[in-house]
C-alpha cells in the first residue's frame, strides 16, 4: 500500500475530528448521564481515526458545522 500523500481532515466533507482529554470527556459523560460503553462507536481502522492516531478506548469528538447551531459535536468511542 502507497503512503497516502494528501490530508484527509482538509477535504472540504471531513468534519474535524479530535482525540478527547480524560477530563474533557468526563464533563461529556456527566452532562449526558451516560457511560463511555453507550456512545456510538467507530472503528479504529476508520481511515480519519487511522490519520489522528486514535486507538482503541479513547473517544473523539467531530466538530461538524450546522446551519442552525452554528457548530455540533458528536462523540464516537473508538473501538477495535
Amino acid at each position: 500500500m502507497s503512503e497516502r500523500k494528501y490530508s484527509l481532515l482538509n477535504h472540504e466533507l471531513i468534519p474535524k475530528h479530535e482525540i478527547m482529554s480524560e477530563e474533557e470527556l468526563k464533563l461529556v459523560l456527566k452532562s449526558y448521564n451516560i457511560g463511555k460503553e453507550q456512545l456510538p462507536k467507530i472503528k479504529v481502522e476508520d481511515p480519519v481515526i487511522k490519520e489522528i492516531g486514535a486507538q482503541a478506548g479513547e473517544v473523539v469528538r467531530i466538530t461538524r458545522n450546522s446551519q442552525t447551531a452554528g457548530e455540533a459535536f458528536y462523540y464516537r468511542l473508538v473501538i477495535a
